[in-house]
């Protein structure tokens, strides 16, 4: 089972090797950086960055808005008591 592993990887690096332009790195790493497909990659890697600004944004208010909710609920703000009663 080893000498298996071993020598698809043998063979994998050989053809690496031998075979050096499909080694190398896609138009936006390589230097095009005004291709189309540079700007399609852009515009996923801020959508990404968009999308996982608005979780945390989201998970941040929700835990702020459930401390609050704790505060109030344990005595500690009573004067805003009502107020949490008319929301929930």
């Amino acid at each position: 089972m080893r000498a298996v592993r071993y020598a698809v990887r043998a063979a994998a690096t050989m053809a690496l090797v031998a075979a050096p332009r499909v080694a190398l790195a896609c138009p936006v790493c390589f230097g095009q950086s005004d291709s189309p497909l540079a700007k399609g990659v852009n515009m996923g890697v801020l959508f990404m960055l968009g999308t996982i600004t608005a979780v945390l944004i989201g998970f941040a208010s929700f835990m702020i808005y459930l401390a609050r909710r704790a505060k109030v609920f344990a005595g500690d703000d009573i004067e805003n008591i009502d107020s949490v009663r008319e929301t929930a």
